[in-house]
């Protein structure tokens, strides 16, 4: 009797040890967001309303605030994974002009840009970003994640790679939100967007009260304002081509960030204020 109990006992703890296991592989991910460069000056908050200076290996997560100075910019790249270390940047391939292939240009409205292999973020200078939401869970042969911005002053420029088909990636503004997929985008606090690769969805509010969607399409740009789309500027393409070249991060945490030091300040001379003279979309 006391050999079955034994028994019976150690069946019992073995099943409930593969519960356990099967419950920690269900589990949600824990989605972060992982400062990699920073040039300038800026800060973040964990929601208390205290405000620490942001240094490079920064994690942030659901509820931190980013604000970044004059002539200052922040790169995160988020992700699942806990460890992941600042990357080198990779050399862009095929890479054109979306100037030369926007609607209007002769192109047929694609760009030849290959699509992005991480999810990268530069809040650009004198912004104030809340990362409303960061999540990611696992099912199956998928993670479906969720990231949801807050953009309350300035601009953000994004790389998304491609998504499970439930995941979400979303931009709020004080005039509407925006849903991107596989995109590589520019987006301003007052509502304009610009659309380099992929495709962004807008949904704002219109003079009547109603709601209204807009597709923003590669090589286009939206003007909240007016309400128009139109193809990009040669002008504005060339700086979100620039900001690409600065942003495209390998994946997999392979050595350390490709200008600046691990850990300091970023003293590069790149492209940095979010103004492009005469342009309304970022001005």
């Amino acid at each position: 009797m006391k050999t079955m109990n034994k028994t019976f006992g150690w069946m019992l703890a073995a099943v409930l040890s593969l519960a356990l296991v099967s419950s920690a592989d269900a589990q949600d991910k824990q989605r972060t967001g992982k400062v990699v460069r920073i040039k300038g000056e800026a800060r973040y908050s964990t929601g208390n309303k205290v405000w620490l200076p942001l240094k490079v290996g920064t994690v942030l997560k659901s509820g931190y605030t980013v604000q970044t100075a004059q002539n200052s910019f922040v790169d995160v790249v988020l992700n699942e994974e806990n460890t992941a270390q600042a990357v080198d940047l990779a050399p862009l391939v095929a890479a054109t002009s979306a100037s030369s292939s926007r609607p209007g240009a002769g192109g047929g409205g694609g760009s030849s840009v290959s699509t992005p292999d991480q999810d990268v973020v530069r809040i650009l200078d004198d912004s104030y970003l809340i990362f409303d939401s960061l999540s990611a869970t696992a099912t199956g042969a998928d993670t479906v994640t969720e990231t949801m911005l807050d953009l309350k002053k300035g601009s953000v420029f994004g790389t998304v790679k491609k998504q499970a088909a439930a995941s979400r990636f979303e931009v709020k503004t004080p005039n509407g939100v925006a849903g991107i997929r596989g995109t590589i985008f520019l987006i301003n606090a007052n509502g304009n967007i610009a659309c380099l690769v992929g495709s962004v969805i807008v949904a704002f509010t219109d003079a009547s009260g109603n709601v209204v969607t807009q597709i923003i399409a590669a090589g286009q740009q939206f003007i909240a304002a007016t309400r128009q789309v139109t193809p990009l500027s040669a002008e504005l393409a060339n700086f979100l081509q620039g900001l690409l070249a600065q942003t495209n991060y390998r994946g997999g945490g392979r050595g350390p960030i490709g200008r600046g030091p691990v850990g300091g300040v970023d003293h590069g001379l790149d492209q940095v204020s979010r103004h492009v003279p005469g342009h309304p979309l970022l001005n």
